[in-house]
This record gives C-alpha cells, sequence and structure tokens, in this order.
C-alpha cells in the first residue's frame, strides 16, 4: 500500500530552477519519494500543515568528523596545529568502538535536529575493525543519509600524518564494502577518507586512490589548509601522479596555487569548505568565491565540534560574512567598486542543500525538492521572533534562523522530527556520548 505524506500550504524554496519557489506551495511524498510540488494538491494522505513554514530541501554537511562529539568544545581556542596534538595525538588513540558509537549516534542526531539530512562522515578513527562497525551502526540506527568515508587509523601522530607508510587496510574497506554497502542505492554509501601527499608517501598515495577505484567508491581528502598543507601543493603532487579526477572532493582549498584551481576544474574535482574552523582555527580564507570563479560548485561542511559549533547555519553565515568581507577589503584598498558577484544569501542556501548533494555524488537522491527525488525535507517556523516577519524566505533561512527554528526533518519520506522534537530516544544518545566523555576524560588522565 502506498503511503503519502502531504506537506501542506508552506513557503517552498524548491532549490529547483524548474520549479522555483512557491509563497503558497504543497510538497506530495509518496513512498519516500517526493511526487510533486504544486501551489495545491488534492491527494489521499497524513497531511502536515506548514502554515507559516519555510519549507527547505533539507542541509547537506560535506566534512564532518563525527566521531568527535564525544569531546565536544575540548578545544575551543586551538588553531589547527594545536588540533593535530590535541585531538589526534591525545583522544584519538583513546577511543574505543564503544566510543565511536556513542559519537556517531549524537552526532548525526545533532545533524537531524539541525535539519542536516545528508552527512559525509569523515572518519579518521579506524583503530580496528569494530570501529568502522560501530560507526555504520550508529548512523544506521538513527536514519540519517550519509556517506561512510573510511579513513585510517589515529594511533600515533607519527605514525599517521608525518610522512606515513601506513595505508588504509584495504581487506577491511573491502570487507565493509561488501558487509554494509553491497548495494550504492541505499541511504548509506562508501567513500574513501584519504591523507593524501605530504602526509603519506607516495606509494601509500597511489595504493589508496587505487583501492578507492578498484572498489568504485568516492574519495575524499583534506588538502591546502594552513600555510604548511598549502606549501604541500598537495593537488599538483596528485597530478603529477597521475590521480586527479571527478570522483575526488578537496577538502578546504583555501592555499591552493592558481594552477591548483584549474587542476581540479579541468578533472572534475568537487569542493567542500568549512568556513567557520577556516576562519577561527587558521586554515585561510574560505574560498567560495575563487571556487565559483573557477566554475565550481563549492559546499559546505562542519569539521570539527570540538571547536566550532555542528549547525549549517553557522557556517552559511560564516562563509556569507567572511567572503564578503575579504571582497569589501580588497575593493576598498584598490578604490574599485566590489563586484557584481558579491555572494548573496541565496547563494548561500543553495550552496547548502543542491551543491551539497552535487559534492556528495548524491544530487539525483537529494540536495532539492524535485519529483522523483528522495524526500529529505526541512521546514522552518516562520513564525518565530527571530525569524519574522518574512520579506525574503531565503534570506530568512539563511540569516535568521537557527536551530530551534528546524520543526520538521524527513529523510528518505521518514518524518525524524516532528513539532520541533526528535523521534529518536535522544536520553538514550545523551547517556551514551557523556559516558564517552567521562571514559575518555579518565583514559586521558590515567596516560597523563
Amino acid at each position: 500500500m502506498t503511503h503519502r505524506i502531504l506537506l501542506r500550504a508552506g513557503h517552498v524554496l524548491s532549490m529547483d530552477p524548474a520549479i522555483g519557489d512557491l509563497p503558497q506551495g504543497d510538497v506530495l511524498i509518496e513512498d519516500g519519494k517526493i511526487a510533486a510540488v504544486d501551489r495545491e494538491i488534492g491527494a489521499d494522505a497524513e497531511v502536515l500543515d506548514m502554515t507559516g513554514r519555510i519549507v527547505i530541501p533539507g542541509f547537506v554537511d560535506t566534512h564532518r568528523h563525527t566521531w568527535e562529539a564525544s569531546i565536544r568544545n575540548v578545544a575551543p581556542d586551538a588553531t589547527l596545529d594545536d588540533y593535530f596534538v590535541d585531538i589526534l595525538d591525545t583522544f584519538a588513540p583513546l577511543y574505543t568502538p564503544e566510543d565511536v558509537y556513542a559519537a556517531n549516534l549524537a552526532g548525526s542526531l545533532e545533524c537531524l535536529n539541525a535539519g542536516i539530512t545528508t552527512l559525509v562522515d569523515w572518519s579518521h578513527i579506524n583503530n580496528t575493525p569494530e570501529h568502522p562497525d560501530a560507526a555504520i551502526r550508529a548512523l544506521t540506527e538513527t536514519g540519517i543519509r550519509a556517506q561512510y568515508a573510511y579513513g585510517s587509523a589515529n594511533t600515533s601522530l607519527a605514525d599517521y600524518w608525518f610522512e606515513s607508510k601506513i595505508a588504509i587496510p584495504g581487506d577491511d574497506v573491502r570487507r565493509v564494502r561488501t558487509e554494509y554497502f553491497a548495494s550504492d542505492g541505499g541511504l548509506l554509501t562508501l567513500a574513501l577518507a584519504t591523507r593524501g601527499p605530504g602526509f603519506c608517501v607516495n606509494d601509500v598515495v597511489t595504493s589508496e586512490w587505487a583501492l578507492a577505484r578498484d572498489l568504485d567508491i568516492p574519495i575524499t581528502v583534506h588538502v591546502a589548509m594552513g600555510r604548511l598543507a598549502g606549501r604541500f601543493g598537495m593537488v599538483k603532487q596528485l597530478h603529477d601522479l597521475g590521480l586527479l579526477g571527478p570522483d575526488t572532493t578537496y577538502v578546504h582549498c583555501c592555499y591552493f596555487s592558481e594552477e591548483e584551481w584549474r587542476l581540479v576544474a579541468d578533472t572534475g574535482g568537487t569542493v567542500s569548505i568549512a568556513p567557520q574552523v577556516e576562519t577561527q582555527m587558521g586554515h585561510g580564507w574560505p574560498p567560495v568565491m575563487k571556487a565559483i570563479e573557477h566554475g565550481l560548485r563549492p559546499s559546505l561542511s562542519i569539521d570539527v565540534v570540538t571547536t566550532v559549533p555542528g549547525d549549517m547555519f553557522t557556517q552559511i553565515r560564516a562563509a556569507f560574512g567572511a567572503e564578503r568581507a575579504r571582497v569589501n577589503a580588497a575593493s576598498w584598498q584598490a578604490d574599485v567598486p566590489v563586484p557584481d558577484t558579491m555572494l548573496t544569501a541565496r547563494q548561500m542556501l543553495e550552496i547548502a542543500t543542491r551543491n551539497g548533494a552535487h559534492v556528495a555524488g548524491l544530487e539525483d537522491r537529494t540536495g532539492s525538492l524535485t519529483p522523483g527525488k528522495r524526500a529529505d525535507v526541512v521546514a522552518i517556523d516562520a513564525t518565530a521572533l527571530n525569524v519574522a516577519p518574512v520579506h525574503d524566505a531565503a534570506a530568512a533561512v539563511a540569516l535568521s534562523a537557527d536551530v530551534s527554528n528546524v520543526e520538521t526533518v524527513l529523510v528518505d519520506g521518514v518524518v525524524r522530527k516532528r513539532n520541533g522534537r526528535l523521534t529518536a530516544d535522544v536520553a538514550r544518545a545523551r547517556r551514551l556520548v557523556e559516558e564517552s566523555r567521562d571514559r575518555l576524560l579518565a583514559a586521558k588522565e590515567a596516560r597523563a
């Protein structure tokens, strides 16, 4: 029997150019798929009244180390250099599979609560084969749409980040592929989270790229974050190794040379930018406009909740403010008018939805409210005092709304947040992640 949900009388921002905006519109969902988007739809369905709500596609976070939810805010003032020592060399070696499960459970529920319906889980905490199993189990239980990016272990900074000679274990990635991701059509898909040149010797780099391509899974890699990584010329090195391709997402990209921007664009690569982390921790200016100028479609990501908030509203505003500040300053210095290409609030909403789906390789399934796509939908309460009155719905979401205004969240047509409350067992998730915090802090003290 067909299951139908009708989102009725909302202000629909479809993010589909062919459909556009409907100041009062309906969205019909059938068996997890968007069946129709129109001004008024008659259907025998469960009706969710969207009056006074702005209805948008779910946000897409294209790069988050979800395992770090247990150690939220332990490094509030950290620089990038601090992070490597304080997190990867201090806490990461202490993580058990139980800690990864608790963090991924709480972290992905945090995403859903904030209207993030798709997550690229950049999981470089695979200290044993049980660690990825725990991460995937948590993602599965929450019902989020996720790309699980299998990364390296992190038991020693020296072993895994300084010209590392240790490759991600291919046998275990193959096991995970077979056991959990036999199909690429499910709610969860697989990627490989690689460290790349400068962090690994060339033999490791080439072996990891070959592994991903043999398994036909996408690749995601941090590049050009901070002056040190910028000097590595990582994309240029990957080009010299013959490894660039459209299956690779480049994260941060703050210190790219012009040649590297051209190489990424010419080979069909995609870009993920984490603006709050980048401005706060010293990675460099978030290169949103640089990516756009080179014909790319940049996406946004949270990165680490050890140091920044875990919601997309923060990232939208960090990118919007930082890029406009940079351009304004340069224009002032040159005594010229600001260009017509200054970022707009609507562009930021598109970057956080459609572009994110594009970067995650899921634009055929999500990212816009398009009939035929899966029903990943978020409703924002536009009657709240921090949002009302609405003059420009896209600006209301991008510049005024916050997590408290995320009232309804559906993933694959399943309601995951209703009337402002998650449908999951939040108390259990909180208890588990707090127990994980206590266990990790005790282990840290014992190790000191």
